[in-house]
């Protein structure tokens, strides 16, 4: 680390020193029963809030190695867009396990650096730089003048994703910058090979019952136009190619489709056992058996399956 760490203890918002003030604070503490409290369903541990991925060990696991695949991806850059050297705040939305936000802050050791999720997952041992908040980032944002802000698969987690990058427009500094990373859930192939797959038939499932509950999950996509509406200037758009298996011959996209599969096998299940059993009628071992379907299809080298993953940043009029 660039700087000596301290042991800090996750910041709930419920002390009125808190920086986001009695405002946050009060709002917070309504919370502490659903947000704070995990339910146990399924085998897994879900947050209290009604937001549909576990936040369990296994979870934590997938999400870190989801942190190394992004790496891999983008040369070990944790970010693209040019926010020069020095940036003061940073928020990184749905921080998860606070991988982003802690390694951010050893890059940039005079920044201040906000990592925000439902659950209090992060590990108390952080650059001194870093401090993290139990909140909900679709209500009241009390934060201002952020100079870059970053969210990172985030597809689910928000009911109106046009609203979030209009709360992000608002809350950014003149000439801040704000970079979401998220999939294309429409998974495809060059040769057929994924025509009449379970894997094909999972992603069809999870994109058509989360937009039955309202909320887009194939979000990768539909950045681009989401920061235009907003507001944002100088948009820049990266698509990356991310296979599904170590079947390519390429030796990049070998590595990047091995570490995509090592986070599916958890992330499979993670990803449709709430919302099927939660609203779609389905049962734990109907959808036992279309993740094992899945898996199956996920190391079979005669399945070529390849999905885009975009980065999509602008910023803010100076």
């Amino acid at each position: 680390m660039s700087a000596p760490p301290v042991t800090v203890e996750v910041d709930t918002g419920l002390d009125s020193d808190s920086a986001y003030g009695d405002e946050i604070s009060k709002y917070t503490a309504s919370l502490t029963s659903t947000v704070l409290e995990s339910r146990k369903e399924n085998g897994r541990t879900y947050h209290g809030y009604p937001y549909y991925m576990p936040n369990d060990e296994n979870e934590k696991e997938r999400l870190d190695m989801m942190h190394e695949l992004m790496l891999t991806m983008m040369g070990r850059k944790l970010f693209l867009s040019p926010i020069g050297s020095s940036p003061h705040r940073v928020l990184d939305l749905g921080t998860g396990t606070g991988m982003w936000a802690m390694e951010f802050a050893d890059q940039f050791p005079s920044s201040e650096v906000i990592g925000i999720d439902l659950s209090p997952i992060q590990p108390s041992f952080v650059p001194p730089n870093v401090r993290f908040i139990i909140d909900d980032f679709d209500d009241t944002w009390v934060e201002k003048d952020l100079d870059f802000i970053h969210g990172r698969y985030l597809a689910g987690s928000s009911k109106d994703f046009a609203k979030l990058l209009r709360e992000c427009y608002n809350n950014a500094a003149p000439g801040g910058w704000v970079e979401f990373q998220e999939w294309d859930t429409g998974l495809f192939s060059e040769d057929g090979s994924t025509d009449g797959t379970s894997i094909k038939q999972y992603y069809e499932i999870l994109n058509s019952e989360f937009a039955k509950i309202g909320r887009v999950i194939n979000t990768g996509p539909r950045l681009e136009g989401w920061m235009r509406d907003a507001g944002f200037k100088n948009i820049q758009v990266k698509k990356y190619l991310v296979p599904m298996g170590a079947w390519p011959k390429d030796k990049h996209l070998k590595t990047l489709g091995a570490w995509n599969f090592v986070e599916a096998e958890s992330g499979f299940e993670a990803g449709v056992m709430a919302v099927l059993t939660r609203h779609a009628g389905w049962s734990k071992e109907e959808v036992d058996v279309l993740v094992a379907k899945t898996r199956n299809d996920a190391k079979n080298p005669a399945i070529h399956t390849l999905f885009n993953f975009y980065v999509v940043y602008g910023q803010k009029e100076e």
